[in-house]
């Protein structure tokens, strides 16, 4: 079913409302070909792009935190 007028300028007046004092946007360049990939991974797993590359940068610092602790 597709989204109405209505909601798609609800959605927007949300999004500009909440969005900016709720999250930092971060853009990130990879090679050309490359998102998709990323993409098709991602949603095998059953996330999003966006909690993907959040997961992986989390799963990242942690990994990094630990190995400069028991340095």
């Amino acid at each position: 079913m597709p989204i109405s007028e209505a909601k798609k300028r609800s959605n927007k007046k949300w999004n500009d409302a909440n969005m900016a004092e709720r999250y930092d946007r971060i853009q990130i360049v990879v090679t050309r070909g490359k998102k998709p990939a990323i993409a098709a991974h991602a949603a095998t797993h059953g996330e999003t792009l966006s909690g993907f590359i959040n997961r992986a940068i989390d799963e990242t610092v942690e990994r990094d935190t630990a190995q400069e602790a028991t340095t």
